[in-house]
């Protein structure tokens, strides 16, 4: 899937999260994973197949269980989606979103350094 088809619903990215943290995985595991006590197994299985069909996810379907893998690289998917996002939102502004990101979320302070040392990198290019 190329990255300008990267267009994962709210929903997807949840799957795709759990995806990325365990791996391969049934639908019944993602569905616990999720923990959604408002929505039942059979949204999630609902889900995933729209997100095969959309090519977002794999299906092994060589026994029973059918096993689902994410076919998009999370790194990938993060950078697409932030690019999208200080497009449309920020006008292009990465220092805008940085700025609304700490602004709305207190850093710790190890964040906070680990921002300072990557400012400094970029800064000594």
């Amino acid at each position: 899937m190329s990255n300008n088809n990267i267009k994962p619903t709210e929903g997807e990215m949840e799957i795709l999260q759990v995806l990325w943290a365990k791996g391969n995985c049934t639908v019944r595991e993602v569905h616990e994973a999720l923990d959604k006590k408002d929505s039942g197994y059979t949204t999630t299985l609902k889900l995933m197949q729209i997100m095969h069909e959309k090519g977002l996810v794999d299906r092994d379907t060589s026994s029973k269980t059918h096993i689902y893998s994410a076919l998009i690289n999370q790194e990938t998917t993060q950078q697409h989606l932030v690019k999208k996002m200080i497009d449309n939102v920020f006008n292009g502004s990465a220092a805008r979103l940085v700025m609304q990101a700490l602004g709305n979320k207190s850093a710790s302070k190890e964040e906070i350094d680990l921002i300072k040392d990557y400012l400094d990198k970029l800064e000594n290019k």
